[in-house]
């Protein structure tokens, strides 16, 4: 994972890979981690017009190799994860 990327591969507990448009990535100096908010490719608004958003968290390498996506583990990170998603779908909705 890198910043910038458009576009990433995840591999599924079952091994399929799942191609998923990049909505936006942070760094949370709280935290020390990057993350990245994505959804899956294609994917359509359900009846509320909603799309399920992923959040995973990945550490950029100093060689500026691309960091491994983690699980989100606390209930803090969520929290600042959903009020970086609000703020960005704020702004969106004034643009």
């Amino acid at each position: 994972m890198e910043h910038g990327e458009k576009h990433i591969t995840v591999i599924d507990e079952d091994g399929n890979e799942q191609l998923f448009e990049v909505l936006f990535t942070f760094e949370s100096e709280e935290f020390g981690k990057s993350y990245v908010l994505y959804f899956p490719v294609g994917a359509e608004e359900d009846e509320n017009e909603e799309i399920e958003i992923h959040a995973s968290s990945f550490i950029q390498k100093e060689d500026g190799e691309e960091g491994d996506l983690q699980p989100i583990e606390t209930d803090e990170e969520w929290d600042m994860i959903e009020e970086m998603l609000n703020t960005f779908l704020d702004e969106q909705e004034e643009e």
